[in-house]
């Protein structure tokens, strides 16, 4: 059976064929309550808190989860879906595009309300609208297990952002991971959530890419990652995020891509990058930045000491653009940068030399570009040695593995490092010959996830 097949067609309303009485005023478990407790007698030592039947607490996360979600999905009139059935004791589960609509949703709430092993939950696309925005805040108001949820695209509009809001005040949830992307969320939107999320400590990853949001940006201060992409902050919007970074302590990761903010916005940021020591990852990718706004970020970047990724994809940058911003890094002693994305950007074999000069100083840095002017034949990166070959002989030639050479860049002999540590590591020993194309191809191998390279596969090949 394929994993996301229904027990029957896939989960809509089935209003006609069931009727099941409901009132707005009910609570998620008592609903839950009113056919079961027919059948059976409540335990006297039962909470109060929960009202949930189940007699047999020993069979609670087998036979009893999928009763109640069979009981819920009669109560509100859907068909099951059997994937979650089959999933909900995982501590990760995925019904993004299920066609679940506020009926279905109120069924997956009903049974979440006492569950303790989904932790990860996916509903992006499924129509849920306010009334599962409801269902799905009672639940959190009485699950302290799940932590991350995706209600993106969703289309919840105002309402929702009223109904979302009033939760993240009233937060008491062990929620930290919250994605609203492309949910038609529009300026009131931001002051909602901006008013909600002012005293909200407990969010700490926030994806509100994919909405309208113009003058007005949401951050709190416990907040480390925030996605802004796609929206329509121009430079009111991007100034007014600015003031508030300027002294947050918290936020690791911003993601302000394709917003066309311009000159003026990144001229902010660099304000920002100035005073700021804390954000360590920034995309400003297309967001229509000439040279000009390129070198207040760089004037920025010869004094920022936290900063490790800066994505520039697609805006107007000329070489002479890219060599400012290289040399700023080489001016900075003290500079943390790791990652460059000017992939866009055509550059010419001088600053390919001059970027070497850079990467002697910080052996960290990697830089993307587009290629390289008139580059000859026996320089192009695509001709160097396979590095896993070379490292494969090395081990070899010393009758020892590869995971043994990999262990050895790292003083603490775990299996994952950071990704700018493990290039650091690779291009300052000198067992294998290698240099920082050869760094970025074996990365892509080891494959990097989250900022870490993870050789501990090399575990099951060890000789």
């Amino acid at each position: 059976m394929d994993n996301d097949e229904p027990l029957e067609p896939e989960t809509k309303d089935e209003s006609d064929s069931v009727s099941a009485p409901q009132s707005s005023d009910e609570t998620l478990y008592c609903e839950a309550e009113a056919s079961v407790a027919a059948e059976k007698e409540k335990p006297a030592q039962e909470s109060s808190e929960t009202d949930l039947e189940i007699e047999d607490t020993e069979k609670f996360f087998t036979t009893g989860q999928k009763e109640l979600y069979l009981e819920a999905c009669k109560l509100v009139g859907v068909v099951p879906v059997s994937y979650f059935i089959r999933n909900m004791e995982e501590s990760y589960v995925n019904l993004n595009h299920h066609g679940l609509g506020p009926n279905g949703t109120k069924a997956i709430a009903i049974a979440l309300v006492s569950n303790t092993t989904v932790l990860t939950l996916e509903l992006a696309d499924n129509c849920i609208m306010q009334e599962g925005i409801l269902s799905l805040v009672e639940m959190l108001q009485e699950n302290y297990y799940l932590q991350e949820i995706n209600i993106s695209d969703n289309d919840l509009g105002l309402e929702g952002a009223r109904i979302l809001s009033e939760f993240l005040q009233n937060n008491t949830s062990s929620l930290f991971s919250l994605q609203l992307s492309g949910n038609n969320f529009k300026k009131e939107s931001a002051e909602l959530f901006c008013q909600a999320l002012s005293n909200n400590y407990r969010i700490k990853s926030l994806d509100l890419s994919h909405n309208q949001f113009c003058d007005k940006a949401a951050i709190n201060v416990g907040l480390q990652s925030l996605d802004l992409s796609w929206n329509h902050l121009y430079i009111r919007g991007v100034v007014a995020l600015c003031n508030g970074l300027r002294s947050n302590v918290s936020l690791k990761k911003l993601d302000l891509s394709m917003n066309s903010f311009g000159n003026e916005g990144a001229a902010a940021l660099g304000e920002v990058l100035r005073l700021n020591s804390y954000l360590t990852y920034l995309d400003l990718s297309s967001n229509n930045i000439t040279n000009d706004g390129l070198s207040k970020i760089s004037r920025a970047l010869e004094l920022n000491e936290s900063l490790k990724v800066l994505k520039l994809f697609l805006n107007p940058i000329s070489m002479d653009g890219a060599v400012l911003l290289i040399l700023s890094i080489k001016r900075n002693p003290k500079s943390k940068m790791e990652d460059i994305d000017i992939s866009n950007v055509l550059v010419s074999e001088q600053f390919v030399k001059i970027l070497d000069g850079v990467c002697a100083i910080h052996p960290q840095l990697d830089v993307l570009y587009k290629s390289v002017q008139a580059l000859s034949a026996k320089k192009t990166p695509f001709t160097w040695t396979n590095p896993v070959k070379l490292i494969q002989s090395y081990a070899d030639q010393n009758k020892i593995s590869i995971l043994d050479f990999f262990r050895s860049l790292n003083p603490s002999g775990e299996l994952m490092m950071p990704v700018g540590e493990f290039r650091k590591a690779m291009i300052q020993q000198n067992k294998v010959p290698i240099n920082r194309y050869q760094v970025r191809e074996l990365i892509k191998k080891l494959g990097e996830k989250t900022g870490m390279v993870d050789f501990s596969f090399l575990t099951m090949t060890r000789s």
